[in-house]
């Protein structure tokens, strides 16, 4: 079926879908869920910990949006603070210090913006995350299963494969916000979202992404366990890769290159 740029965004949103723990839950095992930055709190928005995938000891982080009022209340809608990119990072870098590989399952509109966030410096923990992602020693994979907003989505997507669901979105703002932004009304959402280029297929064609999931199943545990076939074929591929940073840097660095350049 063909679906407009909008579609794929409420499709996204949907209440419905799978949320970031029910991946960790369908796919590792064993998952043992740590807390706090060790500098503020714990933000529930970003779950993380230490998990096994047939048998191969990981490390699962995801942002979990909740899936009743109450819970996404809890999980401040899957709008991560400062601190839950700190457990996150504190997470990777513990992961990195006995090479276990990470795995991140990213669905969120965009980072918190509230006071709060600010003065925690959201933007500093951001950017932490995308510098030390690049340096990470170990595999990361990365699977955009919702929206995947701006920098509160590519703090968890500095990763050496990333791979969207076909009803996943990734864009730099949301369609809602590009419309107020360049046409003062958000009621051009619809018009914004064919613009901004946030399809998986879009995504494949920038060469943002490595590869585009099928939905067939969402949720079932077949789904899932073709999701950690493909996670252990990849992590086959590059546990003991020796340019792992640097491949990891220079996919980053051709993003965006015109063919002049390339």
């Amino acid at each position: 079926m063909e679906y407009l740029a909008y579609d794929r965004v409420k499709i996204a949103r949907s209440s419905g879908r799978p949320t970031g723990m029910d991946f960790i839950q369908g796919v590792t095992e064993d998952f043992l869920e740590l807390h706090g930055d060790r500098s503020y709190g714990d933000d529930p928005a970003i779950v993380g910990g230490l998990a096994t995938l047939r048998g191969r000891p990981v490390t699962a982080i995801a942002i979990e949006k909740g899936h009743t009022a109450r819970e996404r209340s809890f999980r401040n809608s899957g709008a991560p603070r400062p601190e839950g990119y700190r457990k996150a990072l504190r997470l990777m870098e513990q992961a990195g210090k006995f090479r276990r590989p990470v795995l991140c399952f990213v669905d969120t509109s965009g980072a918190c913006c509230d006071v709060g966030a600010e003065e925690r410096g959201q933007g500093r923990a951001i950017a932490d995350n995308l510098l030390k992602m690049s340096l990470l020693p170990t595999p990361i994979l990365t699977l955009l299963i919702g929206e995947g907003g701006s920098g509160g989505a590519l703090a968890l997507a500095v990763a050496d494969r990333v791979w969207m669901l076909e009803n996943a979105v990734y864009s730099v703002i949301s369609p809602e916000g590009c419309a107020s932004i360049l046409w003062k009304d958000a009621a051009k959402a619809e018009q914004a979202a064919q613009s901004l280029k946030l399809t998986a297929e879009d995504a494949l064609a920038l060469k943002v992404i490595d590869g585009i999931l099928p939905e067939e199943g969402l949720g079932s545990p077949a789904f899932y366990e073709g999701i950690g076939s493909l996670f252990i074929r990849e992590l086959d591929a590059l546990t003991g890769e020796p340019d792992l940073t640097a491949k990891r840097y220079a996919r980053f660095r051709a993003m965006g290159r015109g063919k002049e350049q390339a």
